[in-house]
């Protein structure tokens, strides 16, 4: 039920005392069908009493239906409605206490295990893509924490067998609870650039040293989400453009993109660092048989052509291309023809 916790307590305490009262005015328009051993009259306060130790199952005697009638009444009205009452108690202690103890215990055994991670606070177009894009690149469900206000949209990704989290991800508690200092990787996108580069600086202060990709839709707050702390990102916007303007000079320079882009696609883009094994090669030269189009040393980006790429360093970060599963099978720079699908 979407309501709050107080309110599901209340709607269960008031269907459990409208059913009892219900037996109550029963009892009462029925009183000449019970007996009072004690002292023969059978007043309203002795129908309470009455209907409370029935309902409870208690019954002491001292009370008791004489007439067809009434006990007719107890075996068909009040025996539905004892279940009934003890159904709802016994569910809201489940509810209430069990089963949010558990829960709780649950959570806290999955807070301890979570390290090197990958927690996603946004689960919009761009979130969902990126997590299927993830799990499609082989990364276990499981490794993947889902950030979002909307219980609807983190259905869908506990689906996929996702954690999961229903909270606002600009609270200090909530990345907290979700030990965002262990993480492999925060990704951020939560639709608003404002609410996106708030989420950013709180994860930097809570995490210094955890990489953080965030999606921004406005060109000047690019230059902000990397002042507040951001090392990737990423504006659909531009990257739309991007493939417009190249689909001028090539009719398949935005597909060969997007193929890039995705694991799905025959190629992949791969980031990594240079193997023990790879120092002091050139950058054609790489073990995994990828074409390397770029390193990363001391910060600084250099091209293939360029001569440091000659001479592949221990600490470099590389950037290649890779054939996927279907490069491999059907090759690529053609149509396919010819080959098996």
């Amino acid at each position: 039920m979407k309501v709050p916790v107080w309110g599901d307590l209340s709607i269960r305490l008031g269907l459990a005392l409208g059913l009892i009262m219900l037996v109550v005015m029963i009892h009462w328009w029925d009183r000449d069908g019970l007996v009072d051993n004690l002292d023969g009259e059978v007043s309203f306060l002795d129908v309470v009493y009455f209907t409370m130790i029935s309902i409870t199952t208690t019954g002491f005697g001292d009370i008791a239906p004489i007439t067809d009638r009434a006990r007719l009444v107890e075996a068909v009205i009040v025996t539905p409605v004892r279940f009934a009452v003890l159904f709802i108690f016994v569910g809201t202690a489940y509810n209430f206490l069990i089963q949010r103890s558990w829960e709780k215990f649950r959570m806290n055994r999955i807070q301890d295990q979570l390290a090197d991670h990958i927690i996603v606070l946004g689960y919009g177009v761009s979130g969902s893509e990126s997590v299927a894009e993830l799990i499609e690149r082989g990364i276990e469900p499981h490794c993947i924490v889902v950030i979002d206000p909307s219980e609807e949209r983190l259905a869908e990704a506990e689906a996929l067998g996702c954690n999961i989290m229903a909270a606002d991800a600009t609270r200090d508690e909530t990345l907290k609870a979700v030990k965002i200092d262990r993480a492999q990787s925060v990704l951020v996108s939560a639709g608003r650039d404002d609410t996106s580069i708030l989420i950013v600086l709180t994860v930097r202060a809570l995490a210094p040293a955890v990489p953080i990709s965030v999606v921004v839709r406005a060109s000047d707050n690019e230059s902000l989400a990397r002042q507040a702390g951001a090392n990737n990102v990423i504006n659909p916007v531009h990257f739309t453009g991007l493939l417009l303007a190249g689909s001028v000079k090539g009719a398949h320079i935005a597909d060969y993109l997007a193929d890039l882009a995705s694991i799905s696609g025959r190629v992949q883009l791969v980031e990594r660092p240079v193997t023990a094994d790879e120092c002091g090669c050139d950058i054609s030269q790489l073990r995994t048989g990828g074409r390397g189009l770029r390193i990363y040393r001391n910060g600084e980006a250099l091209g293939f052509w360029e001569d440091e790429c000659k001479n592949l360093q221990a600490g470099d970060i590389v950037v290649e291309i890779v054939p996927t599963t279907d490069g491999e099978e059907r090759g690529d720079g053609h149509n396919g023809a010819g080959m098996p699908h």
